[in-house]
């Protein structure tokens, strides 16, 4: 997954980006809400972890003004306050759910793939498109009952293709997927990762289709 994480604390900041970007996501990192903004306006994210208390202003009116120009987004509050009213105030305001510092890394792990799930509209992290089965929580595909582990960037590529398969995804937008800002990588990076994920389907039914000039599409043969 795509991260934005809004947080000033950078101690704080740098555990959680280190520990997400160890489990395979890419994560921008906003200290301040303008900086927020400038993100939002260009990039795609699929969660948002969002503190409440910024340099430049209040999280929960940022959060406000969010929904309230149709932002759709997941929002996951980190926040200080275990107050009922306060955690009570932030959903009301739009969040999908908090966590309340300090946290255990694996508490926030379940709780964006409680909010994911709830975003998919199911409880299973298993995708099947023609005769593979991909797990995304396992990092795992399945055809012809052999199974394969899958490396952390080439996972999140599958799950690209999976989430609209027989779409075209041009190398640009998959650049935007993959890596981070800070990350300093051509779009050459995402034929290295195609090639190995056409090793895992061969045998399948399943292929990437490369189309001239405009990306990949994943497709059936």
């Amino acid at each position: 997954m795509r991260f934005l994480l809004v947080e000033d604390n950078i101690q704080l900041a740098k555990a959680i980006c280190s520990h997400l970007l160890l489990d395979g996501h890419v994560v921008d990192h906003a200290d301040r809400l303008s900086t927020t903004r400038d993100y939002l306006a260009t990039t795609a994210y699929d969660m948002i972890l969002l503190d409440i208390m910024l340099p430049d202003g209040d999280g929960r009116e940022f959060l406000n003004r969010y929904r309230g120009s149709a932002g759709k987004t997941p929002v996951i509050v980190l926040t200080a306050r275990s107050e009922v009213s306060d955690r009570v105030g932030v959903l009301d305001l739009g969040a999908d759910d908090y966590i309340t510092k300090p946290f255990d890394f694996s508490e926030l792990e379940a709780r964006c793939r409680a909010v994911l799930r709830r975003h998919g509209g199911g409880a299973t992290n298993i995708k099947s498109f023609g005769e593979v089965e991909f797990d995304g929580l396992s990092g795992t595909i399945t055809h012809h009952g052999t199974t394969t582990n899958l490396r952390n960037k080439e996972l999140r590529l599958l799950e690209i293709f999976f989430n609209v398969p027989g779409q075209i995804c041009s190398k640009s937008k998959l650049v935007d997927r993959l890596f981070s800002y800070d990350e300093d990588v051509s779009e050459n990076a995402i034929e290295v990762y195609v090639a190995r994920l056409r090793k895992h389907l061969e045998g399948s039914n399943v292929q990437i289709i490369t189309v001239r000039r405009l990306g990949y599409r994943l497709s059936l043969v």
